[in-house]
């Protein structure tokens, strides 16, 4: 015997609880499968930095809608998320790295993104912990960050007042009724929802996602340490390299005075291990934007895995050659900040609801070929 719902979501990760609350908001029947712990995955391992992205006008749409929703979603919540609109700062070491500033100031400003640029003096006074010598930066004062375990909860319990069930279990394949678990289970659903990261790839094998490895650490409480979260304008060379191992410097800090440090990229491996040559690196690296962290005391550090397409777009809509699947997977490092546009996109057309903003750049068609998979 199985259970029967209108929609079977894989994954209850933050982007499979998003899609979860989203639908059973529109109406449907959900049922939520899990083979593990709720938000334990990549949610888990991410920083839960909640920032505008501008490398493309696709990038940009989707992380500026997702914050608007984020703040709706938080209002009058905000402990219960860990929310600090803290804003990013975007450190420019050089005049080629203010050079970007400025073009990212003039972007975001035209869509409505408040944001300042920063000479050195108004740097240092914003951030007496970084060094002397840096060119400025731009601050982006909406910028914000969640604890994302959290977050994930609460848009499940969301889900789960609307009438959604939750089973825990392993979705070992996809078939034309629903999906089938490893102890036997069947689960009947006229839709599913694909939303488990990198492991969607055992399901489908014919998705185009990449392992990308990530390292960070978290120290003891340092209250007021930093008051941004910072990240160097040469992340964004870092985070759309396509090989090799980097690191760039990402400090957040946190609503318990604990720092949180990152962050590193390494592709096509699946170890979980935490490298102490990587730690090392990373840790190199950072003070030498923050020299007094190196006096700092770390209590962790973990590993995750960030699901990456080769555009660098999610993959967000139906699948081409499997019908009635859809998909909500390939977020890289943005999953926590996109949940929620993500959500709403893929409401929008399975309920066939307007959007606020088009679907079209994100259609796994792009990537996928319109053909009958096996």
């Amino acid at each position: 015997m199985g259970m029967s719902s209108d929609v079977v979501v894989i994954g209850a990760g933050i982007i499979g609880c998003a899609c979860a609350a989203a639908l059973s908001a529109g109406g449907l029947d959900v049922t939520i499968v899990e083979a593990s712990t709720i938000g334990g995955g990549a949610t888990a391992a991410g920083m839960g930095h909640l920032v505008v992205m501008d490398d493309n006008p696709a990038e940009l749409a989707l992380t500026r809608r997702s914050l608007r929703l984020w703040r709706e979603l938080v209002a009058g919540q905000e402990a219960q998320h860990e929310y600090s609109r803290c804003g990013t700062l975007w450190i420019a070491a050089d005049e080629e790295e203010m050079a970007a500033a400025r073009t990212k100031h003039s972007v975001l400003t035209a869509h409505g993104i408040a944001c300042e640029l920063l000479d050195q003096q108004a740097l240092s006074e914003a951030e007496p912990a970084l060094r002397p010598g840096l060119a400025g930066g731009l601050l982006v004062q909406n910028d914000a960050l969640v604890y994302p375990p959290k977050s994930t909860q609460i848009l499940l319990d969301r889900a789960l007042a609307a009438g959604a069930a939750l089973v825990q279990g392993q979705v070992t394949a996809i078939t034309k009724n629903g999906v089938l678990c490893s102890d036997g289970r069947q689960l009947h659903a006229g839709q599913v929802i694909v939303a488990n990261g990198l492991a969607a790839a055992a399901l489908l094998p014919e998705l185009p996602l990449r392992a990308k490895k990530g390292h960070l650490l978290v120290t003891d409480r340092y209250p007021g340490f930093i008051r941004h979260q910072l990240v160097e304008l040469g992340y964004i060379k870092s985070a759309h390299a396509s090989d090799g191992d980097s690191v760039a410097f990402n400090l957040q800090p946190r609503p318990t005075g604990q720092i949180l440090i990152g962050s590193s990229r390494q592709f096509d491996t699946v170890d979980k291990a935490v490298e102490i040559a990587m730690i090392r690196k990373m840790l190199a690296h950072a003070a030498g934007f923050v020299p007094a962290l190196a006096q700092l005391n770390v209590l962790r550090s973990w590993t995750g895995f960030r699901a990456a397409t080769p555009d660098g777009l999610p993959l967000i809509g139906p699948h081409p050659g499997r019908e009635n699947i859809w998909l909500a997977v390939g977020h890289e490092g943005l999953g926590i900040t996109t949940s929620l546009a993500t959500a709403e996109l893929l409401a929008g057309q399975i309920c066939g609801s307007p959007a606020a903003i088009p679907a079209s750049p994100y259609l796994p068609s792009r990537l996928l070929a319109p053909i009958a998979y096996a």
